[in-house]
């Protein structure tokens, strides 16, 4: 049956082998780059320990290039480019600055302690394996030394690198947990505020039903009383009227219809519902001594008028705000001293609650609370233009300040109102153009120090291996003797010195006849009476036929006669 859908590879994106994980395109500039960097530090490496590489004669150039190429696809396989690299070092060290800088990637990379851990030793293994095989190939000497030359090279170059990287990988994808942890708790306070202030508005848009409704069916009852007395009096009328009473309660039920699923919501009930008298002096002082029957000390401070002439919804307001504070003065500091203020002027009321340090301290459940309760307040408060501000004192009590119009107008409702922020929480911030920069010149920068280190370490070590090689082919038990061959003598003394054949000439006893060729080590004795004991080694024919030791003094002598020396002819 033929379909019109498109095929499932249409849409897959193909991944670069230069890309890591979540990146896209061939990144071709920083191939670039990592190219010329992989090319200096293969070179510079080179310089440095030429001795090793240059028994590779022309494949040098070819493993280098192929070294560079396992470089630009490490992020794409980092575990084919580090196996590959170990491989290439173990027979040619050059490479070993791109094997820790693979290594570092890999396993900054790799999740799984598992795979980490069997990279790094794989690797580890790969490059002993390959030096000791190839130490006696290349002529660069035993099967031991290139199991410890190899060894060098991988503690420095893969071991530590890669436990680096590790720790660096455990840093970003514990950052990148906090920064979603973070991410997640922002969305929640953000949706929990929103909730908040929809809740409050939905108390208000209660409150005013159930301000309404009361009105409306006082129209009702009016009209109703007003068409059965003009039955009599003016039957003309009498329609009217009904038409009244009719429109009254069609009105109602439309209200109810409209916001009656937002009746039960916070409704206040009791001593607390909406009358006439709400906000007024007298209610504020009800509030007052409710609480002083909780055992709150509360003080009241009224300036100016009573709120009675007011709005409903600034006097709601007032009452909303003092009992919310008294009931968190309950909850969160109770038998501290409370100080109720209400300064009611001509266009402005204020009110402002202020507790002290409770005398007992809260239990730890109860010590924090959500903090939406003052959300709601803020909302409420900013619909009719005012502000609301809710903070801990310098003594260690709080503080609730409202500020609101005292007859704010039509468009009030919505002057002092935050437009609601549907946008999700960012997980990692965009930040500015500079500090990015910044972030990368420092990576960079750290990046280098560190290579520098893994660098000097590396060449310190090696340099360490190859002198206790150089000197080990030297230290023999065997002591030279008549009838050796000049191989075994030659590993048996300390090399030829030229400053010990120059103190000889003229000063050394007659070589033998038949001697075709003399070697003088360098003297390893301690100078006596100013004379240097110097040891002679001749051959015929590559074998060792005279073992001449005799003294040279350590400054020129002025003396016209033969010099006196003591000789002894093995």
């Amino acid at each position: 049956m033929p379909s019109s859908a498109p095929p499932a590879t249409g849409n897959r994106r193909i991944r670069s082998p230069l890309a890591g994980p979540g990146e896209s395109g061939w990144q071709l500039l920083r191939a670039a780059g990592e190219v010329v960097l992989a090319g200096a530090l293969v070179l510079l490496v080179h310089t440095v320990e030429s001795g090793i590489d240059e028994r590779l004669r022309g494949g040098a150039v070819t493993l280098g290039l192929v070294g560079t190429a396992l470089v630009l696809v490490r992020r794409r396989f980092p575990v084919v480019s580090v196996l590959g690299l170990a491989v290439l070092m173990g027979v040619m060290p050059a490479v070993a600055l791109l094997t820790a800088v693979v290594a570092y990637t890999a396993a900054r990379q790799l999740e799984t302690p598992r795979q980490r851990t069997g990279l790094l030793l794989g690797a580890a293994a790969a490059t002993v394996a390959t030096c000791v095989a190839s130490a006696p190939v290349l002529e660069m000497g035993s099967r031991s030394f290139g199991f410890v030359l190899s060894a060098v090279l991988a503690t420095t170059t893969v071991v530590i690198p890669g436990l680096v990287g590790t720790v660096a990988g455990q840093q970003d994808r514990l950052l990148r947990a906090l920064r979603e942890r973070t991410a997640a708790a922002e969305e929640a306070r953000r949706l929990a505020d929103s909730e908040s202030r929809m809740r409050e508005r939905s108390r208000i848009a209660a409150e005013m039903h159930d301000l309404v409704g009361h009105r409306l069916s006082l129209v009702s009852l009016h009209a109703g009383g007003l068409e059965m007395a003009l039955s009599k009096e003016a039957p003309g009328l009498q329609d009217e009227a009904a038409v009244v009473g009719r429109a009254a309660r069609d009105a109602m039920q439309e209200l109810r219809e409209a916001l009656g699923v937002l009746g039960p919501l916070e409704r206040d009930t009791g001593t607390d519902a909406l009358t006439d008298a709400t906000g007024t002096r007298a209610d504020i002082e009800a509030l007052a001594d409710e609480s002083r029957g909780g055992g709150i000390p509360v003080d009241l401070v009224w300036e100016g008028p009573d709120l009675d002439a007011r709005p409903a919804r600034v006097r709601r307001a007032v009452h909303r705000v003092v009992r919310e504070s008294l009931t968190n003065v309950h909850r969160y500091a109770a038998g501290a001293q409370v100080t109720v203020a209400v300064r009611h002027a001509d266009k402005r009321v204020e009110v402002r609650v202020r507790n002290g340090v409770p005398t007992v301290p809260p239990a730890a459940v109860t010590g924090l609370g959500t903090g939406r309760g003052l959300i709601g307040l803020r909302e409420r408060v900013a619909l009719l233009g005012g502000g609301l501000e809710a903070h801990r004192t310098p003594g260690g009590g709080f503080v609730v300040a409202a500020d609101m119009p005292a007859d704010p107008g039509p468009g009030a409702e919505t002057a002092g109102t935050a437009p609601y922020d549907s946008r999700p929480a960012a997980v990692d911030g965009p930040g500015s153009g500079l500090s990015t920069l910044q972030r990368r010149l420092a990576a960079a920068v750290t990046g280098l120090l560190g290579l520098a280190g893994v660098g000097a370490m590396m060449l310190f070590g090696v340099m360490l291996v190859t002198f206790a090689h150089r000197g080990s082919e030297h230290r023999t038990p065997e002591k030279p003797r008549v009838g050796m061959t000049r191989e075994r003598v030659e590993r048996a003394v300390t090399p030829d010195d030229d400053g010990a054949r120059a103190a000889a000439a003229g000063r050394e006893p007659p070589r033998p006849a038949s001697a075709t060729d003399c070697l003088y080590p360098f003297p390893r004795g301690i100078p006596k009476g100013g004379r240097l004991e110097i040891v002679r080694y001749c051959f015929r024919s590559d074998i060792l036929i005279a073992i001449d030791r005799f003294t040279v003094p350590m400054v020129t002598e002025t003396a016209t006669e033969p010099p006196r020396g003591r000789r002894t002819h093995d």
